[in-house]
């Protein structure tokens, strides 16, 4: 015999307490609780993208042979704090300034930072000189506070040289902290930013410069760069997400996306 909590309680729960009919949305009531579960998940994405991580590509050959054109990574922002940077378009053009839970970033940390002297726009760079420092380039050679850096010769390379693979010498740097990573030097030691500065680092800014020394607009380019003040730092580059070589696949031509993602990136850590 068949058993029904209806006919034995009625429609009433458990415990006695009514239960009303669920009501049927009309059309206007679901295209309205969509919508409102849209504008949550798009809050909860900008309040993250602001206050966590938020993620960039690499549009440009700059920091060769370390980061790749097509790279997508995370950046930390709790890192070095909060500011007018860390906002989002427009929010990051206000006249807004300081820094809150602020700590400064270390000699050899790859940042992203708002270049203001180029339209406000996202540059990723590594930065060399500390608030106070004297930097300078002499023959290739990087020198800090006067003394050189570190600096092996790893053999010729083929590499990416104004967007031709070419032969080029390629070195392993290490600062004064123990920072180690690879520079790559398209014309050599004669390139036209291998014999500038000295520069002297006012305090509360920090010298950027690109891993592909001869094709990177950074700090030395003072017009154009300059000194990065601490407040227009977004934050550390932690963590590539993806990959992908654009030279073998447009974004159309999507049965070549399998070939052309670099799967040996994904998930490494940028150093």
């Amino acid at each position: 015999m068949a058993f029904s909590l209806k006919k034995l309680f009625g429609n009433k729960g458990i415990e006695g307490e009514a239960v009303p009919a669920k009501q049927k949305l009309t059309a206007a009531e679901e295209v309205w609780d969509l919508a409102k579960t849209i504008l949550i998940a798009v809050a909860i994405a900008l309040v993250l993208r602001m206050v966590v991580f938020q993620p960039f590509n690499i549009p440009s050959g700059s920091m060769r042979p370390n980061l790749l054109v097509g790279d997508f990574l995370v950046v930390s922002k709790p890192t070095f704090g909060y500011s007018r940077a860390s906002l989002i378009y427009p929010f990051t053009r206000m006249d807004i300034h300081g820094r809150v839970f602020a700590s400064e970033p270390k000699r050899g940390d790859i940042v992203v930072f708002k270049n203001r002297k180029d339209g406000n726009k996202d540059y990723i760079k590594r930065v060399i000189g500390m608030p106070g420092d004297t930097v300078q380039m002499k023959d290739g050679r990087l020198l800090i506070n006067g003394k050189p850096v570190q600096k092996e010769f790893l053999g010729m390379q083929d590499v990416i040289c104004d967007d031709q693979p070419v032969p080029a010498p390629t070195y392993r740097e290490t600062l004064p902290n123990g920072v180690s990573y690879l520079v790559q030097e398209c014309a050599g030691d004669d390139g036209p930013l291998d014999n500038v500065g000295p520069y002297q680092v006012p305090m509360g800014r920090f010298f950027m410069m690109g891993d592909n020394r001869d094709h990177s607009q950074d700090s030395r380019v003072t017009s154009q760069v300059g000194y990065v003040p601490l407040e227009d730092i977004v934050g550390r580059a932690e963590r590539l997400f993806f990959s992908v070589d654009g030279h073998k696949a447009k974004i159309w031509e999507l049965w070549k996306w399998p070939f052309a993602i670099r799967y040996g990136r994904i998930l490494d850590k940028v150093e």
